[in-house]
């Protein structure tokens, strides 16, 4: 799982085997750590009707409805978002996503992501230069 932080921005990209552990524990987590200090940053399934995030003890968790995520495990969908209302007028953005390869040349191991759709016509662009 990777997690990108932007303003009020947070976006959380889960591979293959990702998505399988979260439909079958409902839960995925991953840690980093920064010497003496450890960020951990989830994803869980709630009861709740929409996504929301917490950051709580250096942890970030972002839940997801339980409906969703059923569908969101067993369908091509490739993800959710939603505003998060923070009060006076603030919204945190939360996306979470199928995370596809790359189409361009990487260093990144990307043999758990999931296919790109939009691989065929990028191929076949290439074939055509």
């Amino acid at each position: 799982m990777k997690m990108r932080i932007k303003g009020n921005s947070v976006r959380m990209r889960v591979t293959k085997s990702d998505m399988d552990k979260f439909a079958e524990t409902g839960l995925v987590e991953e840690t980093t750590e920064f010497g003496t200090a450890t960020l951990t940053y989830a994803m869980q399934r709630s009861n709740a009707d929409n996504m929301y995030a917490t950051f709580t003890d250096s942890t970030l968790t972002i839940f997801m409805p339980a409906a969703k995520a059923d569908e969101w495990a067993r369908t091509e969908k490739v993800g959710y978002e939603h505003n998060m209302d923070l009060g006076d007028g603030k919204k945190l953005y939360l996306l979470l996503e199928k995370d596809f390869k790359c189409l361009d040349e990487t260093h990144e191991d990307q043999s758990d992501n999931y296919e790109n759709p939009a691989a065929i016509l990028y191929n076949m662009n290439l074939q055509n230069k």
